[in-house]
């Protein structure tokens, strides 16, 4: 079992205990009623509130450089400090379940992707936000429950090296890997089993699971933990053509000059990073102003930072074609099933 499925595992097994004490206190009512409201003097009610509280915390999965200058943008703006815990995802998950449990609750802001803030979700511990900006996001992007928002998009895909692989000898279809001319030329991100089971699900099931079957017996597969690492080792030559990188991965080798580029095939499959509201902020006001700017004045800088991002008002690459998204309660439910499946076809067979 790897460490996400433990820590998670560990995680909502925490959670289950919040369903008495902790989860029964009724949250602040002025930062749920600021939370809903949708009224034309929202940002100002918000506005108002926030400079009054003077800060927030912040636990996100974001990477400094990715983080920082929206953070700084933020504070510029409105004055408002932002204290930042950056972690892991099932990390920031364990943290804030964990501090729920123990009627503690510092933390105003969750920046985590999908799977993680829906599992938070289900143990009750986010407010539902009704953002003005979320309509300007893709349809995906937000959940029904409206307790957290795609800021983010990331998506899987190839990659290889330049001076091993013509760019018009790559696969166009994920058919094509059975031709005997990559065996021992394949790579693969050794936890990417929710993408393995979006993918597999769009490409019709059981028959896409026995293709990767075949594909893997016929030319093997290197299975390695890590998508930077994975992205450093199709860099290096070690290996030639990796299936999963992070689109991110690729244009910061990129830059450095390193022979790799990245490819897609049909379908593209990708997962938000998401923000949420904890239902017991200690600063709802400030905490919404932050969700608020997430969607709205950030998505322009989180593109020009090298992110793909769901707002329709911003231009993205890879949200110019169709992109099938990791669905996170399906994803919850069906966990341990696509885990042992992914084992069997992928880790068992890989190398």
């Amino acid at each position: 079992m790897n460490r996400f499925v433990v820590k998670l595992g560990a995680a909502l097994g925490l959670a289950v205990c919040l369903q008495g004490a902790a989860l029964g206190a009724q949250p602040a009512a002025d930062g749920a009623s600021l939370a809903l409201y949708g009224g034309p003097d929202r940002q100002a009610r918000l506005l108002q509130a926030a400079r009054k509280e003077g800060e927030l915390t912040l636990y996100t999965v974001t990477p400094g450089p990715n983080s920082d200058p929206i953070i700084a943008a933020f504070t510029r703006k409105y004055g408002i400090k932002v204290n930042v815990w950056r972690a892991s995802s099932d990390a920031v998950l364990k943290r804030v379940v964990t501090e729920a449990q123990g009627s503690r609750f510092d933390v105003d802001v969750i920046e985590n992707n999908t799977l993680e803030n829906e599992a938070l979700h289900r143990e009750g511990l986010l407010q539902a936000v009704e953002s003005p900006y979320a309509a300007d996001l893709l349809p995906q992007a937000t959940a029904p429950h409206r307790e957290w928002a795609g800021t983010v998009i990331n998506v899987w895909i190839g990659a290889y090296n330049t001076e091993l692989i013509k760019a018009q000898d790559l696969p166009k279809s994920y058919s094509d890997l059975r031709d005997p001319k990559w065996k021992g030329k394949l790579g693969i991100e050794g936890n990417n089993y929710q993408w393995f089971a979006t993918l597999t699900q769009a490409m019709g099931g059981q028959p896409a699971v026995q293709l990767f079957r075949d594909i893997v017996d016929t030319n093997g597969l290197s299975v390695r933990k890590g998508h930077s690492l994975l992205a450093n080792l199709v860099a290096s030559g070690e290996v030639p053509l990796s299936l999963t990188v992070y689109n991110w991965n690729v244009p910061t080798l990129e830059k450095k000059g390193a022979p790799i580029r990245g490819f897609t095939m049909s379908p593209l499959v990708g997962q938000f990073r998401t923000v949420a509201l904890s239902k017991k902020a200690p600063h709802p006001a400030a905490g919404l102003l932050f969700y608020d700017f997430m969607l709205n004045e950030a998505q322009p800088m989180l593109a020009d930072l090298g992110e793909l991002v769901p707002s329709k008002r911003v231009d993205s690459p890879y949200t110019r074609q169709p992109i099938t998204f990791v669905d996170p309660g399906q994803a919850l439910d069906m966990n341990e099933r696509w885990k042992r499946t992914w084992d069997d076809v992928v880790l068992k067979r890989g190398q």
